[in-house]
Order: structure tokens, then C-alpha cells, then sequence
């Protein structure tokens, strides 16, 4: 880091701790990845970077007294990743927290925005919001007027499972050009059968690489299944599908290219 960069930045040490992987990664490309002093099991990026810090339990199952003896000025926490009564018990302990949930690009810059405002890196914050936002206008313009393509997005399998339209991964696959062939669901992660997928005949069927990591084999198992060809199948990067955050701009154009490839 330069001179210049160092006397932009505060100097003063914030105390972070993060209980979601894509917050944890953005806290290390905001620059204050050396201010993290507990992260969960599950937050593997920068996988460097995260070996150093203190494992303080899982997503949903944080180790709440060790959070406090902590003393951290901030705990990130996503509505969905982490449990609301974990949030509860470190605000009854008096730990400030930041909690957050983007269900689009829109609401994702303006996380990241609020996220280093509350870490004091509003100048990087910002760069990644507007390169978020830039790429979310250019691919829904590119995808104005064009055929949509069909969709479906498997996340689990015993029971397979998908998403509907209120979700994040849904969302950027809509912007591209998209057709979630289960938005209509009630619940946002429903599960589905064979049978649903097999009429519902999406032109492709992206199988998720998280939670559930879907393989290749994956696909033989699916095209026996629906009768459905084996080409609509396509195994997918979850990480750049559902983390928001400083992923999220690679995220859009991965899924732009997504719906390409199936329109091509």
C-alpha cells in the first residue's frame, strides 16, 4: 500500500468480527481483512487471509460469549446465513451489529455502501458499488428485447430443492435475460420433484456447486430422472451466484455468460 493510500485511510483499528463468508470477504477487499478478529468455519475466502483469524463457530451456531469476550466493535450478520436470536443475544450484550439480507444488485451496492461507511472504508466501498451497479445496467440492457431463456436452479438434492424469484441467485439470472421456471413458488428455497422439473422443461438447469455441491455425475442422475437431454444441464459457481458482496460484480457477467451459452 502507498503512502498516499495509507494517509486516505483512518488509522484507527475497528474491531471486526463476521458470521457470513461473502461479508467476510468483502471485509478483506475493503482493506481491513487485519481487523477481523473472528470469522466462522465457513468463510474460506481469502482462504490466507482467514487462516489467521479466529474461528468463532458456524453460521448458525456462533459461539456467542466468545463474540463478546471479544469486544468487537461490529458483528456482520446476513438475515438469512445467521439466526435472528443469535443477533439478539450479542445486541442484549451490548455488541453493536450490522445485519443485512440484498435480494438484488440494487440493494447489494447499497450494503456494501453502508457496510464501509460502519468499517470507515467508504472510498473502496464505494468503487465496488458503483462497478456493481455498472455491470447490472449493461448486462439488463443487453438482455432488453432479447428471448428470455428458461431456467431452473437446483441447491439441494434428498430433497431437490430450487429458489423463486425473491432470491439473490434468481435475481441475477432474471437481469440477464432469464426465466426462473419456479418463481412463482411460494417459499423461497421450495423443493421440487422430478416430475416438476421434467414439465416444467427449463432450457437449462443450473445445479448449483452451493450449498449442496452438485458434480458432473449429478447430471446423468437429473437427465435419467426428467428424460430431460443432458445438455440442458450445467453445474454452476454458487459462489458467484449467491455471495453478495465484492463478488457480486464478477457475479453478474457469470451469469450473463450463463444465459448466453444456453441461448447460443
Amino acid at each position: 500500500m502507498t503512502a498516499r493510500a495509507r494517509h486516505r485511510y483512518p488509522v484507527r483499528a475497528v474491531r471486526i468480527v463476521s458470521l457470513c463468508p461473502s461479508l467476510t470477504e468483502l471485509v478483506f477487499d475493503l482493506g481491513r481483512g487485519a481487523d477481523l478478529v473472528g470469522v466462522t468455519e465457513y468463510c474460506i475466502h481469502p482462504a490466507e487471509g482467514v487462516a489467521r483469524v479466529e474461528k468463532v463457530g458456524g453460521t448458525k451456531t456462533p459461539k456467542v460469549d466468545r463474540i463478546v469476550e471479544l469486544r468487537p466493535d461490529v458483528v456482520l450478520l446476513n438475515e438469512e446465513e445467521n439466526r435472528r436470536q443469535d443477533g439478539e443475544a450479542l445486541v442484549a450484550a451490548g455488541v453493536p451489529c450490522h445485519v443485512s439480507m440484498p435480494r438484488d444488485c440494487g440493494e447489494t451496492a447499497a450494503m456494501v455502501r453502508s457496510i464501509g461507511a460502519r468499517i470507515e472504508r467508504a472510498e473502496a466501498a464505494e468503487r465496488i458499488a458503483l462497478d456493481i451497479e455498472t455491470r447490472a445496467r449493461r448486462v439488463a440492457e443487453r438482455a432488453r428485447g432479447r428471448e428470455r431463456v428458461s431456467f431452473a436452479y437446483l441447491i439441494w438434492r434428498k430433497p431437490w430443492m430450487s429458489v423463486n424469484a425473491t432470491t439473490f441467485a434468481s435475481g441475477l439470472l432474471e437481469q440477464a435475460g432469464g426465466a426462473n421456471v419456479f418463481a412463482g413458488k411460494a417459499d423461497r428455497y421450495p423443493e421440487i420433484t422430478l416430475a416438476e422439473l421434467a414439465v416444467a422443461a427449463p432450457r437449462r438447469v443450473l445445479l448449483c456447486t452451493e450449498p449442496f455441491p452438485f458434480q458432473e455425475r449429478h447430471v446423468d442422475e437429473l437427465a435419467t430422472g426428467t428424460g430431460l437431454s443432458r445438455d440442458r444441464f450445467v453445474v454452476a459457481d454458487g459462489e458467484y451466484l449467491s455471495w453478495h458482496g465484492s463478488r457480486t460484480p464478477d457475479g453478474i457477467d457469470y451469469a450473463a455468460r450463463l444465459i448466453d451459452d444456453a441461448r447460443a
